[in-house]
């Protein structure tokens, strides 16, 4: 099966590398500037590198014309940054999975895409926008396929860590260009400068390592999260695939087995 999903953060690169070794025909389809936090759990760099790799398997950006090929090599996930309904023409996937993720945006109707189209994140309505739905919020119902009716909607707020929930978390005050030089995976103890976004300074809200922040010289608007620590004392919630998202790739799994 050939599958295009849209998106390259966590939850996206779950769900493509879950798709890809189980022997799927996956493809990455990307903007060109994302703004994906959690570099070290996901195949965002790709984008801006040419590659990247994530618990052994490895993204590379291609042109379209060119993913093909890849396909059928399966050395690496093509990463194609292209207009999608191109894209779509080009690729002629089976299935379209969208694992943007926007929390705060109506999805557009998507179900012309693919034969079977999956929605991942609040708003998404079954049968809408997509053909299914799978879960996304945190709790019971979490990697669960919808039929009928929309997921959850957002609560809100982060998961907590060691109890701490949104003050782990700095917003864009204001739109511009980040500076910075920080890495993920680096211990930066509260109030140490992480960059410049324009003339304003960034500082770290909390003791912790970096769990995400936006790429260097990545251009964002006004309120989008722009770092994000984790005060747990090892940095192993930095990297790799997380629990969440491998949950939801399971249920994305599910589904194309299902409907398939």
């Amino acid at each position: 099966m050939r599958v295009l999903v849209r998106g390259s953060g966590d939850v996206a690169s779950a769900v493509a590398h879950r798709l890809f070794q189980a022997g799927c025909q996956v493809i990455i389809h990307e903007v060109e500037h994302p703004s994906y936090l959690r570099r070290g759990m996901s195949f965002t760099d790709a984008v801006f590198d040419g590659k990247v790799s994530l618990e052994g398997v490895l993204a590379k950006r291609i042109d379209r014309s060119n993913a093909l090929h890849m396909l059928t090599c399966r050395q690496a996930i093509p990463v194609v940054v292209d207009d999608i309904d191109h894209s779509v023409c080009a690729l002629q996937p089976d299935a379209l999975v969208d694992a943007r993720m926007r929390k705060r945006v109506v999805p557009e109707v998507q179900r012309h895409h693919a034969s079977l189209t999956i929605g991942l994140g609040p708003n998404f309505i079954a049968g809408d926008q997509t053909h299914v739905v799978v879960e996304t919020a945190w709790g019971d119902h979490l990697g669960e396929i919808i039929t009928h009716g929309s997921s959850q909607p957002l609560s809100g707020e982060p998961k907590m860590i060691n109890g701490i929930g949104r003050e782990r978390c700095v917003y864009a005050p204001c739109e511009g260009v980040l500076r910075t030089g920080v890495r993920i995976g680096q211990w930066l103890n509260q109030g140490s400068p992480v960059g410049i976004l324009n003339q304003t300074p960034v500082f770290v809200p909390i003791d912790g390592y970096v769990r995400g922040i936006c790429r260097d010289g990545l251009h964002v608007e006004a309120g989008t999260k722009l770092l994000e620590m984790d005060p747990r004392e090892k940095n192993d919630g930095c990297y790799g695939l997380g629990e969440r998202p491998l949950r939801i790739a399971q249920g994305v799994a599910r589904t194309l087995g299902y409907f398939s």
